[in-house]
């Protein structure tokens, strides 16, 4: 397996969810300029016609990511889908719960309870997604998730921004020059994260750790990410009748790659 098991600081329990969170609308910032939106956009509305749906179960939510703006560009271009979206995860910071359902509408909504990826059963009814969540699951988890999904004839819908074509040994080698430009890249996006409040500014600017930070997963989740070939012969279980997997690059409408895709869809 070509994936590497490193670590990043937002997976550990004691990391600060105030950083974590404004990482979270860090990363959102870029999905905004990359055009990630409109990629998501794209492929949940091709699941939506091969496989109907009103709900999509947001996997691994964290504090938010892309998934919010993707539902909402969905909606606003076509309103008659009226998709609904509520965010899980397996460990949920109440707080942010509270706070995030307080400011939402009745199509967004955060799920107070725990969400296990690995046991579909017993999730909300709906298509399942995970964005750029999967490459932190271990590969015995991974595999829990998919096997899961196609045991439980559930349709998911698996994306990652980035693709993990890099040599390990270059990948390391890149990191002194990788790490400050990412690192200077936090600290200029931060004027642009939605909503912003004070302590966003004071870790970033003035106590500049969430930049440190930020650089550090930014970069370790590169090796972390799952090659095709990873999930072909690794993860992805024994193939039943009634069940089909697709995995391919991640296409934006000027044709360019923007990460890839897997699919788990029941027939």
């Amino acid at each position: 397996m070509k994936r590497v098991q490193l670590f990043e600081f937002e997976d550990f329990s004691w990391f600060p969810s105030i950083w974590r969170s404004t990482m979270t609308k860090i990363i959102v910032v870029l999905h905004r300029l990359l055009g990630t939106k409109e990629v998501l956009s794209n492929l949940l509305l091709q699941m939506h016609i091969a496989y109907p749906f009103d709900q999509v179960v947001d996997l691994g939510s964290g504090s938010g990511g892309a998934m919010p703006m993707t539902m909402n560009h969905l909606n606003t271009q076509l309103p008659d889908l009226d998709l609904k979206l509520l965010l899980t995860d397996l460990h949920p910071n109440m707080a942010f719960v509270e706070d995030f359902n307080q400011s939402a509408n009745d199509r967004l909504q955060y799920h107070p309870k725990p969400v296990d990826a690995t046991d579909l059963h017993k999730t909300p009814a709906g298509l399942k997604t995970m964005v750029n969540s999967f490459h932190h699951m271990p590969p015995q988890i991974a595999k829990q998730i998919l096997a899961s999904a196609q045991e439980n004839r559930q349709a998911i819908l698996i994306y990652e921004m980035a693709e993990n074509k890099i040599p390990t040994v270059v990948w390391a080698l890149l990191l002194p020059i990788s790490l400050p430009i990412v690192a200077i890249m936090a600290i200029f996006f931060v004027p642009f994260v939605k909503p912003l409040s004070w302590k966003d500014l004071l870790f970033t600017w003035l106590i500049p750790v969430i930049p440190i930070f930020y650089a550090w997963d930014g970069q370790a989740s590169l090796p972390r990410m799952y090659t095709f070939k990873d999930i072909q012969n690794h993860l992805l279980p024994e193939q039943i009748e009634g069940y089909t997997w697709e995995m391919a690059p991640a296409k934006k409408q000027n044709d360019k790659t923007l990460g890839y895709y897997i699919k788990g869809l029941p027939t």
